[in-house]
């Protein structure tokens, strides 16, 4: 089994990164004099390691190239398929040895160098590697601590017509943090910025982990839409940003998660842009979309909404984009409502009692009568309406603005409901209470990350 190298213990700074790693990711070497090679020189060979996916690196460009007078011996191997490579004919001396990939550029990473000292006719073993995202994380924000995560987003901002990295630009990073005190739950809205250096790299520290961040770059007027990202558990998170000022043709397909079978007539679109609509084939074209790092966002009768980031960019692949029906989401959370669903009823009627927030109760839907769940939204609570014409139900935040407010069903939230998605997946002779809180008044459990509205919950049989 491969086995990491140890690391040297090097004071770093951020923008340092490629150097610090450079010191700290390479093997020592081993000696064999058992084995002996072609007459006129040693071989050196060994295994490049992409310690962050936890496999061998196929594909890397490997060069050895003397490092003193004595020598001018030099040689470029590729990696093979389980990452080995191997130089023969090597003569005595000292030499440097590294590799180039792809991956390193989307680390922000120079190329991965060591010294190799070669003697006698011997065999050299000398591996090399791509450093684990836990070494990456600790050389750029340090170690974890109780009182911080060490968390790191990372990426490189490129320019959507030419792909080239681009330098100066202002990358922010938004999360919330909830926190637990005497005088109870506070929320807090935690932003960090930073700049790309000249090879287009950025790092953000000290996000949550788990967790959501929002990301946005911008450079002058230009900018991403607003891309939200999962960091996952291990703290690490590489990310890939576009920025542009250019129309590019962007172009997909829409097909059913479960057989792939394509959906036609899907609505497509982008944020604050005009929707197309899939053909018989599930496929889409928007021949003027803004390129960048954009959301895009999926809809059709029966589906569940979708929503996703795209790079809209020359040259860009076809996006794939997979639903799923209300089948398949929605039976799920009913088995789950249904298990402790008389307790989630008493906690709904404890909430009614606290005075915050506005309440739909059974008896209230008997009363009205609603042909299908958006009816609820119509006059009945002050404050809420049914755009009929955006066919969305619509809340005014605290500033009295117009806002979309945020779906929770059963206490799962639900992103991207509008008026006919929220009709096809309930009805109303299914809902036993409903509760409208504006964005100050909601509980913590249904406050919406970063969506500045309120929230609905609805509750099932």
């Amino acid at each position: 089994m491969w086995q990491c190298p140890p690391f040297l213990p090097v004071p770093v700074r951020p923008d340092r990164i490629a150097r610090t790693l450079l010191l700290t990711t390479l093997a020592t070497i081993s000696l064999s004099a058992a084995a002996k090679t072609h007459a006129q020189g040693a071989m050196v060979s060994g295994t490049v390691h992409d310690s962050i996916a936890r496999a061998p690196l196929a594909g890397a460009l490997v060069q050895l190239v003397a490092d003193d007078s004595r020598s001018s011996f030099g040689q470029s191997v590729m990696s093979d398929s389980v990452g080995n490579f191997s130089f023969r004919d090597v003569p005595a001396g000292r030499f440097m040895l590294g590799f180039h990939h792809d991956k390193l550029d989307s680390l922000g990473l120079e190329p991965m160098m060591r010294a190799v000292t070669v003697s006698g006719q011997v065999v050299v073993r000398a591996d090399l590697a791509i450093p684990s995202s836990a070494r990456i994380r600790e050389a750029l924000c340090g170690p974890d601590s109780p009182a911080r995560s060490a968390a790191v987003v990372m990426g490189i901002v490129r320019d959507a017509a030419t792909r080239a990295p681009l330098s100066g630009v202002t990358v922010g990073a938004d999360w919330v943090e909830l926190t637990l005190g005497k005088d109870g739950m506070r929320r807090r809205t935690v932003r960090r910025t930073t700049a790309t250096h000249a090879n287009g790299w950025f790092a953000v520290c000290d996000v949550p982990r788990p967790g959501s961040v929002f990301l946005r770059a911008s450079r002058g007027t230009d900018s991403t839409d607003v891309i939200e990202m999962q960091v996952p558990e291990d703290g690490f998170l590489r990310q890939e940003l576009y920025v542009g000022s250019t129309r590019i043709a962007a172009r997909g397909r829409v097909v059913r998660g479960t057989d792939g079978r394509p959906i036609a007539g899907a609505q497509v679109g982008l944020e604050n842009g005009t929707p197309v609509r899939t053909d018989e084939r599930g496929e889409w074209v928007m021949s003027e979309a803004p390129a960048g790092s954009r959301l895009l966002e999926v809809r059709a009768v029966g589906f569940y909404p979708l929503r996703q980031a795209i790079n809209v960019v020359n040259g860009a692949a076809p996006v794939r984009l997979a639903m799923s029906t209300y089948e398949d989401v929605l039976d799920t959370l009913k088995v789950i409502a249904s298990y402790d669903r008389y307790n989630r009823l008493e906690e709904f009627r404890t909430r009614s009692r606290s005075g915050l927030g506005r309440f739909i109760t059974a008896e209230d839907i008997v009363r009205r009568q609603p042909v299908v769940t958006s009816d609820l939204f119509r006059n009945l609570v002050p404050g809420v309406y049914l755009d009929s014409q955006a066919d969305s139900v619509r809340m005014r935040d605290a500033f009295g603005e117009r806002c979309v407010p945020t779906f929770y069903l059963n206490g799962m939230q639900l992103n991207g409901l509008d008026g006919m998605a929220l009709d096809a997946a309930i009805t109303p002779d299914r809902i036993i209470g409903v509760e409208v809180y504006q964005q100050s008044q909601a509980p913590p459990q249904f406050v919406p990350a970063l969506s500045g509205c309120g929230s609905i919950v609805i509750w099932t049989k």
